[in-house]
């Protein structure tokens, strides 16, 4: 399906259901999917092209098949799996629904891992973690839905001195998928992950990495609104943490954990509109980056100085401090960050610019955001709720460039 006929697609299911006076959590509630599938059909970004998915869609809406999809053809059995395109994270969803090894639990034999497999799903967990801070979505889930049941698998039937290095890339696996479910705002899914994270971590060759599943874990709280239950799993990890890695000659790794805990801890008090203890904390990681003194990526953080600010510009524009945060973002240079860390600064600068009523500077950034990581910024509650609030202030004099934005993204959903 081309990207056109994806998009007339979706802009005649988003007419029909508002005929229906339906909302898009009410008409994927009925159809059994979730609203950010149904946004992203919506959008022309998930095809739609297996006939029971087309049947499902067109039952919810209350019409027949041929109004809805009308070159429509019977797709059946393999051919039909073989033309569905997902585009989010539908199938993760599904892996982590259950237990992820029944059968193993009534008795089957472990046998041995081949040695080659290791290499193998060291270089897949990395691609994973790849399309994560590119915002892939797409290809995220596609990839994530085959190699969870795989390492949960290997995790459980390997010989006993490779199982600690699998449950480290299990553990992993789980934190990008938690990330993941975090950006396209599905925490009660993130939550899921992070927590399973956290269980291999702890069977894993390196404790380090259950504080970074709290990481995810307390993300997911915030997504939720859960800010006391994000206070209180980070500032455990944090106590825990503390004494080993301000010891002298801690580990770089201590450290860059240490501080995007600080981080969190910024942003729980942020939301909460809590002004001195978010500055405190975004002090303290930043005391944290000077003694790291560079920009890393251990356990796929990417803390550093660079992002610390780019983190302080989030806090400051969730205060409220939009000249703050502008002050800040002035001239800072995110270039050797991931996609996904440029995206966000730009998408906060953004904000800014709204909340200081810059209309052309904050498209113009949330454009160039656009640009670098599109379902983020198509996904993302916040940038959302900008582009609806630019729009409705615009009004007659909206630009054709704010008007397909609007579009785009369905912000007036």
């Amino acid at each position: 399906m081309t990207v056109e006929k994806r998009q007339e697609f979706g802009r005649r299911v988003a007419e029909l259901r508002k005929q229906r006076g339906l909302t898009q959590k009410e008409l994927a509630a009925e159809i059994g999917r979730t609203a950010s599938w149904l946004s992203q059909v919506e959008r022309g970004i998930q095809p739609v092209i297996r006939l029971d998915v087309l049947r499902l869609l067109a039952d919810g809406l209350g019409i027949p098949l041929h109004v809805l999809q009308p070159e429509a053809l019977p797709l059946t059995g393999q051919a039909a799996q073989e033309t569905d395109e997902p585009n989010d994270l539908d199938q993760a969803r599904l892996v982590i629904s259950g237990h992820p090894a029944l059968d193993l639990l009534l008795g089957a034999e472990r046998g041995p891992l081949p040695a080659a497999d290791l290499p193998e799903l060291r270089a897949a967990v990395d691609r994973i973690w790849e399309l994560t801070h590119a915002d892939r979505f797409a290809e995220l889930g596609a990839a994530l839905g085959p190699l969870i049941p795989r390492l949960e698998r290997a995790a459980r039937t390997a010989p006993d001195k490779h199982r600690g290095e699998l449950h480290s890339l299990l553990a992993r696996a789980y934190q990008a998928l938690a990330a993941a479910f975090v950006r396209q705002n599905e925490a009660d899914a993130a939550w899921v992950a992070a927590d399973r994270s956290i269980r291999a971590a702890e069977l894993s060759d390196e404790p380090l990495t259950a504080f970074v599943g709290i990481f995810r874990l307390s993300h997911a709280f915030v997504t939720l609104n859960r800010l006391e239950q994000a206070e209180h799993a980070t500032a455990a990890a944090i106590s825990a943490l503390r004494r080993h890695a301000e010891r002298d000659g801690a580990r770089p790794e201590e450290l860059s954990v240490l501080g995007s805990l600080h981080l969190v801890l910024a942003l729980v008090h942020a939301r909460a509109g809590e002004r001195a203890p978010a500055r405190t904390h975004i002090g303290e990681a930043r005391a944290v980056a000077r003694r790291l003194g560079e920009d890393r990526n251990d356990f796929h953080l990417e803390f550093g100085p660079t992002n610390v600010e780019i983190q302080a510009v989030a806090t400051a524009v969730d205060l409220g401090d939009a000249g703050e945060a502008l002050d800040i973002g002035a001239g800072l240079d995110a270039s050797g960050l991931s996609v996904e860390r440029r995206a966000r600064l730009l998408m906060d600068l953004g904000r800014a610019h709204a909340q200081r009523r810059h209309f052309g500077d904050a498209l113009d950034h949330l454009l160039q955001a656009e640009a670098l990581a599109p379902e983020m910024i198509r996904g993302h509650v916040t940038a959302r709720e900008t582009i609806r609030e630019l729009r409705l202030v615009a009004g007659r004099t909206a630009t054709p460039e704010l008007l397909a934005l609007v579009e785009r993204t369905d912000a007036m959903a």
